[in-house]
Formats: C-alpha cells, sequence, structure tokens
C-alpha cells in the first residue's frame, strides 16, 4: 500500500509540474498585443485624409499585429464626444483622431489620464501629458507641388497649353489650407516668377460636386495644372481635370494609385500627389508607443527633413520630363540643407493672405 500511494504522489507531482510547465506565460511590455482603435471626423472613401490614416491602421493590424477598430463619426460633430466616451470608457490602449477633434480629444484625455491618445494631425502644440501630436509642413510639400505645378505649365508636355496660370483649389478659406496655398504660390514663383494662380475655395470637404464645378471652371479660363487641397470635394476636381483632358495633382493619398484600377483615366491626369505620410505617422506611433519609447506631451512637426511629407513618385510622376524631376531633387536637397525657408499661412494675418492672392491672380 506505501508503494502504491508513493507511486500516486509521484505521477500526481509530475502531471501538475507539466502542466505548469505547459502553461503560456502572460503578455507584457511591448510583447501584449494593442489595442487600437481610430475616431474619424467623417467618413472613409474620400481617397484623401481620412483613408490615409485608415491605411495606417491596417499597417498597425499588418506589422504590428494589433487587434484595431475604425469609427467612421460623421460630420455631425454632435456625435464626437459620445464616441470619445465610449472609446475612452473601452479597454484600448490607444485612442487616435486628429484634426477637428483635437479640442474635443483634449479635453476628454484629461478626463482619462491612464489612456494613450495620438492625433495623427493638428496645428495644435499644447498637449495634456498623455496626448502625442504631429503637424505637418504643410507649406514645404505645397512649394514642391507649387513648383511642380510652374515647371509643367511652362513646358512641352502634351497637356499643357500656352497659358502660364496655374490653378488651386482649397476646401475652406481657412489657415490650415492657406498654408498649402502660400508654400504653394511661393515654390511656383521659385521656377516660373512670372506664373499666376487661380485660386477657388470650395466651402466644403465632402462635396465633390462643388469641386468639379470649380474645376471646370478653372480648366475653361485656361488652367492646365491644379492642386487639390480639399478633401473629399477635391475628388470633383480630378473629375473636372479627366473630363477637360488637363493635368491635377493629388494630395494627403496618392490619389493615382487609388484610382489606378478602377479608374485608369482618372489616374493618368494625376502626375503625382502632395503627401502627409499619416499612414506611416500612424504606425511608427504606435510601435514606439508598444516599445515605450514614445514621449507624450508633446508635439512634434514632420516636415522634408523628418521625412514626414513629400510628393508621391510613383509610375506617373516617373513620367515627367527628366529636367522637371531633376529640379525636384534639387529642391528637395536644398531643404535638407536648409537653404530654403517658407513662409507660412499660419502666421499670416487676413490682408497678407488677401495681398499675396491679389499678387498672382490671373
Amino acid at each position: 500500500m506505501k508503494k502504491i500511494a508513493y507511486l500516486l504522489s509521484v505521477i500526481i507531482f509530475c502531471s501538475i509540474f507539466t502542466a505548469c510547465a505547459q502553461k503560456p506565460a502572460e503578455k507584457t511590455g511591448q510583447d501584449k498585443k494593442q489595442k487600437v482603435i481610430l475616431l474619424l471626423p467623417g467618413t472613409l472613401g474620400d481617397k484623401s485624409f481620412f483613408d490615409a490614416a485608415n491605411a495606417g491602421m491596417e499597417l498597425v493590424k499588418k506589422e504590428l499585429g494589433a487587434e484595431t477598430k475604425v469609427v467612421e463619426m460623421g460630420t455631425d460633430s454632435t456625435k464626437w464626444e459620445p464616441a470619445f466616451e465610449d472609446a475612452s470608457e473601452g479597454d484600448w490602449d490607444i485612442i487616435i483622431s486628429g484634426n477637428e477633434t483635437t479640442e474635443l480629444m483634449n479635453k476628454i484625455a484629461q478626463k482619462y489620464p491612464d489612456k494613450k491618445y495620438i492625433n495623427y494631425d493638428t496645428s495644435e502644440t499644447e498637449n495634456p501629458k498623455n496626448v502625442y501630436s504631429v503637424s505637418y509642413s504643410t507649406n514645404q510639400l505645397s512649394y514642391l507641388a507649387g513648383a511642380l505645378g510652374a515647371m509643367v505649365t511652362k513646358s512641352n508636355m502634351e497637356l499643357a497649353n500656352q497659358e502660364n496660370v496655374i490653378g488651386f483649389l482649397g476646401g475652406m478659406d481657412i489657415p490650415g489650407i492657406n498654408d498649402f496655398l502660400v508654400g504653394y504660390i511661393e515654390g511656383a514663383q521659385s521656377v516660373n516668377p512670372d506664373v499666376k494662380v487661380l485660386i477657388s475655395y470650395a466651402g466644403d470637404f465632402g462635396d465633390p460636386a462643388k469641386g468639379k464645378e470649380l474645376g471646370l471652371v478653372q480648366y475653361k479660363s485656361g488652367v492646365d495644372i491644379s492642386f487639390n487641397v480639399a478633401g473629399g470635394t477635391g475628388l470633383g476636381l480630378i473629375d473636372a481635370a479627366a473630363e477637360t483632358n488637363k493635368y491635377v495633382i493629388g494630395v494627403d493619398s496618392d490619389q493615382a494609385l487609388l484610382f489606378k484600377d478602377s479608374d485608369p483615366k482618372k489616374a493618368e491626369h494625376i502626375i503625382s500627389s502632395a503627401l502627409k505620410k499619416i499612414d506611416q505617422v500612424i504606425l511608427n506611433t504606435v510601435k514606439q508607443t508598444a516599445e515605450g519609447k514614445l514621449e507624450y506631451g508633446v508635439h512634434q512637426v514632420m516636415g522634408i527633413v523628418e521625412g514626414g511629407v513629400d510628393l508621391a513618385k510613383n509610375e506617373y510622376f516617373q513620367t515627367l520630363p527628366q529636367d522637371i524631376k531633376d529640379k525636384l531633387t534639387e529642391i528637395e536637397e536644398k531643404f535638407k540643407k536648409g537653404e530654403i525657408q517658407v513662409k507660412s499661412g499660419f502666421n499670416m494675418s487676413t490682408e497678407e493672405i488677401d495681398q499675396l492672392r491679389n499678387s498672382v491672380k490671373p
């Protein structure tokens, strides 16, 4: 009996030891699967700003293995706060949003100090301690777009005309859009001092029909290349470019590649896009958070030097004349060396913006 009891005790001990040895270790630190939610103050499908953020979330899921969720809050701002409250009350590790939600995000963040928030696009530089935010040197980016447009309109490219006029379509007459405009004009004049700029504002970021209407007016007025800085409204400008057989520069996302398969005719008219690398910023900030390397409570400006902005150099861009591509490379190198300084629309008065617009009026 004693021998049997001894054998049973050995078997039980070994079973317990084996079970303990096989039990998976708890995930801690950067090994823990991150839960990340994106709250969009609009809807997907703009092939621009919101789609760029969504692309970032897809990278977070694919490359980091995180659990992700994207919430389209719509344009009714009264519905944004409940969405933020729900996300903050949930078990999400990182809550991401930006732009128009900045004030609300900062307010909510102070109510939930144990949560982490990433603002992927804002001009506000003061943050609560649990918010990390980014802005982009859009004046530098649009300087490149302006130089491109001004060289194209004076080139021998197939769709260029004899008029020395380029276009600009802004979503609204606000500092964020005028920062693009200032850089666009300065970049254009740097390579083509006599160029004129036909400027239109749609008063809306989600009205493609209005964008097309304004785009058609521009192209029929002598513009052969225009710059979309109007979000979803700018999709109408792309329609107008295809319809009138003119050129267009996209914004935020690589808009030519977004249309390449679904509407190749439109894609062929988008010679490049001015990219805010929102997708990469979202991916990198989530990764750095998981590694414990991202410093919250700070704001960072991402320009050409930091790799936060650039022109899309896709297959359509590669068809441009070599001298245009070489000049753009030269301009980028000058930025990296600190040899080019661009004014910012954020620092200019309404009167100064008006004076600048009038100075390039066709």
